[in-house]
């Protein structure tokens, strides 16, 4: 196949972003290409209806560095670890890890972070995924390349929602996009990467957390069809994440509590 190509793209599943064919061929530029792209796809092996729900939590107010960290650490403790928090700002990030370090230490529950440990990201992940009672925070990298399967990763919360950055460089992409369905088309591939991150075999189990009232409706095809998404208070979040299989229990177990 590769040896009389001019060019052969492999791509992940969120390459369409919760779009269509059409979106994937205008972000690989095969639109700009005098033979049309050949189109495969083949279906998840996951039933992520029955592994993952979404809860998108509407009482954190935007900008409140307290309130977010505040919901970090509930949820970080409340599921025993095994939580990936990710952030759009290495500033946020930073804030919330030195509001809430101590409090998971003090519950045996360690926390890493990208841009505050000095330590490579592959190691941190590494870490990570061999303790699960850990937590790790982090940005886009982890958002986009962390493969941890297993109890070691239950549960993803996400600050907000994903908007790109205004800059002159996005203004013009998105004039060049069609407005603002070119930013609705990052924010989907954002969530789907984000999302994919949760459910890595068929006997993962978790939930996905976002932190923002804002959540357009609009945006939500982002998630896998099937899979149950809720809007609730951060009390109700709370309860969910407790929920969850922890860390000390048995792949059995596991299993029955899902």
């Amino acid at each position: 196949m590769l040896k009389p190509a001019h060019g052969v793209l492999v791509t992940s599943a969120t390459l369409r972003g919760g779009g269509d064919w059409d979106v994937a061929e205008a972000r690989t530029g095969a639109t700009h290409l005098l033979r049309g792209a050949s189109r495969f796809e083949a279906a998840s092996p996951f039933d992520y209806a029955a592994q993952a729900e979404v809860l998108i939590v509407t009482d954190v107010k935007r900008g409140d560095m307290g309130a977010l960290a505040n919901a970090y650490a509930r949820l970080g403790v409340a599921s025993g670890g095994g939580m990936l928090g990710l952030f759009t700002a290495i500033r946020r990030l930073r804030g919330v890890h030195a509001r809430i370090a101590d409090r998971l230490a003090r519950e045996g529950l360690p926390l890493y972070a990208q841009h505050v440990d000095p330590i490579d990201t592959g190691t941190l992940v590494d870490i990570f995924r061999d303790a699960p009672a850990a937590s790790l925070l982090g940005t886009d990298a982890l958002r986009d390349g962390v493969d941890v399967p297993g109890r070691s990763l239950r549960m993803v919360v996400m600050e907000g929602v994903p908007w790109p950055k205004p800059t002159v460089l996005h203004a013009a992409r998105r004039l060049a996009g069609g407005g603002s369905g070119y930013d609705d088309r990052i924010v989907r591939a954002r969530l789907a990467q984000a999302f994919g991150r949760l459910i890595r075999r068929a006997d993962d189990h978790g939930v996905f957390v976002l932190l923002s009232a804002a959540m357009p409706s609009r945006l939500l095809t982002a998630f896998p069809p099937g899979v149950r998404i809720t809007r609730v208070t951060l009390d109700e979040a709370v309860a969910r994440a407790a929920a969850l299989p922890s860390a000390a229990q048995t792949g059995h177990e596991a299993r029955e509590t899902a």
